[in-house]
């Protein structure tokens, strides 16, 4: 069935009608919904609500809104990936694997080796069709509550920046910390990823000097968009809902 996300603005209530926003309207067109055809919303506020379609128009869909879901598909671990800004379909893949993975929270970073720093009005227009990458994914994977990705930060700000509670991961192919070396019980971690050229030297001891304990997963070197699915899952298989 066809899921549809609604700005909290929105505001559905159980039997009233409501006008899809615009990006949801242009979703229910593209998927040629017609007058009578269900369909799920939700606000990414958490749980959701059974809808029908009762008109179609040109650039205005409405729908009636049925009874609430208090569906919960989040995750017990709560997963913040810092993310070294990619190039633009390797971070979109990245982001959108990441929200199916169940992360509460995404932190693009600039670093020494990102492909072209963000910055200014480019920077805002990347964060939000980020934001649309996400809501995209959670429409399609069942996840009724919307990662929030922060504003695009250097990374030796975000380093700076007071520890959040949990695990701080770095993957490196220098690391010297194993998948089985970590505890056997986490319920929160902070994860991360560089860019296309990986961390430089500088800001790999900058990470360490913030905590953040070296992980190497293999022999092998991953992408970045690689990496940032590969350990967000591994992580969910060992203290998740994963597995």
């Amino acid at each position: 069935m066809p899921r549809l996300f609604l700005a909290p603005d929105a505001a559905p209530v159980p039997g009233a009608r409501l006008a899809l926003p615009e990006a949801a309207a242009r979703h229910a067109q593209v998927l040629r919904l017609q007058p009578g055809d269900t369909l799920t919303v939700f606000d990414g506020r958490g749980g959701e609500y059974a809808a029908t379609v009762t008109q179609m128009g040109k650039r205005s869909v409405e729908v009636q809104i049925g009874t609430f879901d208090p569906a919960e598909r989040e995750s017990p671990l709560q997963l913040t990936l810092i993310q070294a800004v990619a190039a633009a379909e390797r971070m979109d893949y990245a982001i959108q694997k990441a929200t199916e993975l169940g992360v509460a929270a995404i932190v693009p970073v600039n670093s020494a080796y990102s492909q072209g720093r963000l910055g200014g009005e480019r920077a805002q227009k990347r964060h939000a069709h980020w934001q649309g990458v996400a809501v995209a994914a959670c429409e399609q994977s069942g996840r009724t509550r919307v990662p929030q990705i922060a504003p695009v930060a250097d990374l030796a700000k975000v380093l700076a920046a007071p520890p959040q509670a949990g695990l701080r991961l770095l993957l490196s192919p220098r690391g010297a910390v194993s998948l089985d070396a970590l505890p056997h019980e986490a319920g929160a971690a902070t994860v991360l990823i560089g860019p296309e050229g990986g961390l430089s030297r500088e800001e790999e001891d900058a990470a360490r000097a913030a905590g953040f304990m070296p992980l190497c997963l293999g022999p092998r070197v991953l992408r970045t968009e690689t990496a940032a699915a590969v350990t967000l899952a591994l992580l969910q298989a060992r203290w998740g809902d994963l597995g």
